[in-house]
């Protein structure tokens, strides 16, 4: 825990980056950040093919959580692009369980949610932003700069009501990587308190333990919201990167 002499709390040193794997990590700057990546990645695939290896007709649960996986992504792509999702399906795929499984990792002790740092989650936004524009530009060219010009509006609110649709369009990179950040880095602040205070409160005498136990209580209730948020945060970024390419394929 960062509680330095059970005395104080440091919520925040739980996200300092450090070199993972001894002198290979210190040699490239391989972080935990990294290594944590690179788990969610494998954790993804063995879903993957270990759950479709028997391709049985009466899936297991291994098969069937595969099964379910693909289909509620596929779902996903279909019903807020429309056909042309299918195209789409392997990109929200790989973004929605690559966030999913880096935001469940981060629950266990000792390990490291490396999209509670801005630098991860604002790559992954900038990048669904540059796909979205590329996916309009190929499909619309030039005609995909009416997006910006709302149709029916006064030749004298134009420039003004171009201006604001610019800026809406240059904030999903935000939105997109400030939400997933932001609700991720402070669920994981409100467990270290509360588990802080655990420790705190347990060691300074018996008196102090029904407060102990209260806390104890309310960060194992934090870890069942924590996983709530995870799956959402994973879910809304998916979906509203599905949102942005209707936008693109379609223009409006």
């Amino acid at each position: 825990m960062a509680a330095e002499g059970h005395s104080s709390i440091d919520a925040l040193s739980q996200f300092a980056l450090e070199p993972a794997l001894g002198a290979i990590g210190h040699s490239v700057n391989f972080t935990q950040a990294n290594l944590m990546m690179v788990a969610a990645s494998v954790l993804v695939l063995a879903l993957l093919w270990i759950g479709m290896r028997p391709r049985a007709m009466v899936p297991g649960r291994l098969q069937a959580a595969a099964e379910m996986c693909y289909e509620t992504v596929m779902s996903m792509c279909t019903e807020q692009i429309g056909h042309e999702g299918k195209k789409f399906f392997p990109i929200v795929f790989c973004l929605f369980f690559f966030i999913l499984f880096g935001n469940f990792i981060g629950v266990f002790p000792y390990f490291f949610t490396f999209t509670s740092h801005i630098a991860v989650t604002l790559a992954l936004s900038s990048f669904v932003f540059i796909l979205v524009t590329a996916v309009a530009l190929e499909r619309h060219g030039l005609h995909f700069f009416s997006y910006f010009v709302p149709q029916g509006i006064p030749a004298v609110l134009a420039p003004l009501m171009v201006l604001i649709e610019v800026i809406s369009y240059l904030s999903r990179i935000i939105s997109l990587s400030v939400r997933l950040f932001a609700n991720m880095m402070a669920g994981h602040v409100m467990l270290e308190v509360f588990g802080s205070f655990v420790v705190m409160l347990g060691g300074a005498g018996a008196l102090y333990l029904f407060p102990a136990g209260l806390s104890l209580v309310v960060n194992v209730a934090l870890i069942g919201f924590e996983l709530l948020v995870a799956t959402l945060q994973a879910y809304v970024f998916a979906i509203l990167t599905c949102i942005y390419l209707h936008d693109a394929v379609h223009l409006h």
